[in-house]
């Protein structure tokens, strides 16, 4: 590998917002870009001024200056192109969810290990100035025993791209599943899920899921602590919102109800609301900036990430900085194979646990 990490961006909607991160990382080339269409291609292209551009991955993967690739396509491609990338001898980058199922899951995390190469799925929650501060809090035990958590994402996905049509809520769980399971270090052992609700009949054609709202808790791997998820893709009043809730004996903190509001920390049965602060401090002097900034400066071409989610609590270039030291370091990164698969699969199998009425669903571990 050269003294830097070549990458190769995988798709250019939401995977453009990277392209400038990268550029401006002092451990990486932003090498490549790879789009089908190639109108979308030239133009991203010539925005940006990458020389290297493929219509075809294939392509890419046969690239030997490729060291790493950062997967940004949809949902359904995510497995076949991290398993194919591993195969040909490339770092991956994957945004959430890791699969579909827990079987392509395990396939990853079979070929990561075997390929000796790190695989890092791109769960923007953990990466989030709300969860550095409330982990940082938790961590110096300021907050006492760990009691209860909760997340909840709520979105509406009407007028996105087709094969989003009747997703079950539990396959894109990752941004509330993630935080919880990472906050308290623990994996998932087992889940039942409620569904709740009914979507037009049109959209359960797709994927034969029902449930405008699937509910699930969450017990974890060697805790006394457990965990509540919420999820909503379709039909279902509710303002967009990612969050996490941590409840400890000492301290709690709960995400705020309305976007832009103030969090609010509970000092025993005192309720404090606190400013979040942002911590692009802690990433390198060239990709601080994009913490509160997208790519897409002007009103009219904003990305649906910075007009939905306040651009994923300026975590894009924290996720960049991590899988890249993890790359440089010659370490995995903090969501390895086995975190992605564990956290991915927890939402799989309370779909699972749903259409069966709520059974208890064992997790796997990917040990």
């Amino acid at each position: 590998m050269a003294s830097r990490v070549r990458v190769a961006i995988i798709g250019l909607g939401f995977g453009a917002e990277f392209i400038p991160i990268y550029q401006n990382h002092p451990d990486a080339e932003m090498y490549a870009v790879c789009q089908r269409n190639p109108k979308t291609l030239e133009e991203i292209g010539n925005a940006f001024k990458v020389k290297q551009r493929y219509a075809n991955y294939d392509d890419v993967l046969k690239d030997p200056n490729v060291d790493a690739v950062h997967i940004n396509t949809p949902i359904p491609d995510h497995a076949p192109m991290s398993l194919a990338a591993l195969k040909a001898g490339k770092h991956v980058a994957c945004t959430v969810p890791m699969a579909t199922t827990v079987e392509e899951c395990q396939a990853i995390v079979n070929e990561a290990r075997k390929a000796k190469k790190n695989y890092m799925m791109m769960e923007t929650v953990v990466f989030s100035r709300e969860f550095i501060y409330v982990k940082k809090m938790f961590d110096s035990g300021a907050m006492g025993r760990l009691q209860f958590m909760r997340g909840s994402h709520q979105q509406e996905m009407a007028g996105w791209p087709g094969y989003w049509e009747g997703l079950p809520p539990m396959y894109y769980a990752t941004h509330c599943v993630g935080p919880l399971l990472a906050m308290s270090d623990r994996l998932a052992e087992s889940v039942q899920c409620l569904g709740s609700g009914r979507i037009a009949e049109n959209l359960q054609k797709k994927y034969g899921s029902p449930f405008a709202v699937e509910s699930a808790h969450i017990r974890l791997r060697n805790s006394p602590v457990g965990c509540e998820v919420t999820r909503s893709l379709f039909e279902t009043a509710r303002q967009y919102r990612e969050s996490f809730d941590i409840y400890c004996d000492k301290v709690s903190f709960e995400w705020s109800q309305i976007e832009h509001e103030q969090a609010v920390l509970h000092r025993g049965e005192t309720p404090e609301r606190v400013t979040v602060p942002d911590f692009a401090n802690l990433l390198p002097e060239g990709i601080r900036r994009y913490t509160t900034k997208g790519v897409y400066d002007s009103d009219e071409n904003v990305h649906l990430s910075f007009k939905q989610g306040s651009g994923h609590g300026g975590s894009h270039p924290h996720l960049a900085h991590e899988f890249l030291r993890s790359i440089v370091e010659n370490r995995k990164p903090w969501v390895d194979e086995q975190k992605s698969a564990n956290w991915t699969s927890t939402g799989i199998c309370a779909h699972a646990s749903a259409m069966k009425n709520g059974e208890k669903i064992v997790v796997p571990a990917f040990d």
